[in-house]
């Protein structure tokens, strides 16, 4: 059984990682969407990615948020931020992950702190980007075939796809039609808005080869929100950290109450029953912001288990 203290540092390195990953492909798809393009910055889906990663948009140009989303340090979620973060976290818990795991994060580190350092990456931020995708893929490939499969592994899982789930959806509330919701975004003007979000999330290929190259709210909606099958789709994520709660609960008497797990498998359920057509006519700002509402609620019931629990729970009876 892990100390709480290590399986907060996994959790909180898995969800770091999927958070520098998630703005890397944000920012690589904003500059690309904004070159070339005659459309108004204001209501564009260049501001809506920049916007789902809680930039403050106001007085800033392309250029200037694409550096505050990779690399300003007062920015606790941007890349270079969340990479640090999991670094600190990789190396308090040195001794539960590989060898392999520590050097690929630590190359990661020192790639992103060069590239910050050296202050000429605007004029490539593409590969920036990709850099840092293709880092924290390897970093997953290397977990997966290098560290045993036990429950600090469950909780580096359990991180990346509550992460996963609530990015995705807060990234969908900022498109789709607002209906009764609070949001204050208009809604997507063009086809290639819906690309965007489609490429932000590494799903177009997979998009198409689904649905072909017609390319509709409806069916962006649905296949980013409930498809089974593609791993950036909430309901995939969900079903995996559903998956890893229940596994980690196997190996730990604190989780006995199953309140973590209970909340994930509702919230499965909840997608794997659910029709794209009735989520869009009953209110999809709601139903997202319900989404959202339930991975916090995941979040605080997995500490209130595993992590900040009363010292008489984990004494034996």
């Amino acid at each position: 059984m892990l100390l709480s203290r290590v399986g907060d540092s996994l959790y909180w390195m898995g969800r770091y990682l999927e958070r520098a990953e998630h703005t890397a492909r944000l920012v690589d798809v904003a500059v690309d969407h904004g070159l070339g393009r005659a459309s108004a910055f204001e209501g564009s889906a260049v501001e809506r990615l920049y916007h789902s990663a809680g930039l403050d948009l106001t007085a800033q140009d392309a250029t200037a948020l694409a550096g505050v989303a990779l690399f300003d340090l007062s920015n606790r979620n941007s890349v270079a931020s969340c990479v640090i973060s999991a670094r600190e976290n990789a190396r308090q818990v040195r001794e539960e992950i590989s060898s392999a795991m520590w050097q690929q994060l630590n190359e990661l580190y020192l790639r992103v702190k060069q590239m910050r350092e050296e202050g000429s990456w605007s004029a490539r931020t593409h590969y920036v980007s990709r850099a840092i995708i293709d880092g924290v893929r390897l970093f997953q490939g290397i977990t997966n075939g290098t560290m045993s499969h036990g429950e600090g592994w469950q909780y580096l899982e359990v991180g990346r796809f509550l992460e996963r789930s609530a990015t995705t959806s807060s990234l969908l509330t900022l498109f789709v039609p607002g209906g009764d919701g609070p949001t204050s975004m208009p809604e997507p003007r063009d086809q290639v808005e819906w690309v965007a979000l489609l490429q932000s999330c590494s799903a177009l290929e997979a998009y198409c080869r689904y649905y072909t190259a017609d390319v509709r709210a409806e069916r962006v909606t649905e296949f980013l929100l409930l498809n089974a099958e593609f791993p950036r789709s909430v309901r995939f994520a969900t079903v995996r950290l559903e998956g890893a709660l229940r596994t980690m609960a196997g190996y730990s008497a604190r989780g006995a109450d199953g309140r973590a797990e209970r909340l994930a498998g509702r919230l499965r359920a909840s997608l794997e029953y659910a029709q794209v057509d009735e989520i869009l006519s009953d209110g999809p700002q709601a139903y997202l912001a319900g989404i959202n509402r339930q991975c916090a609620q995941i979040h605080s019931a997995l500490y209130q288990s595993y992590v900040s629990y009363p010292i008489e729970s984990a004494l034996p009876a």
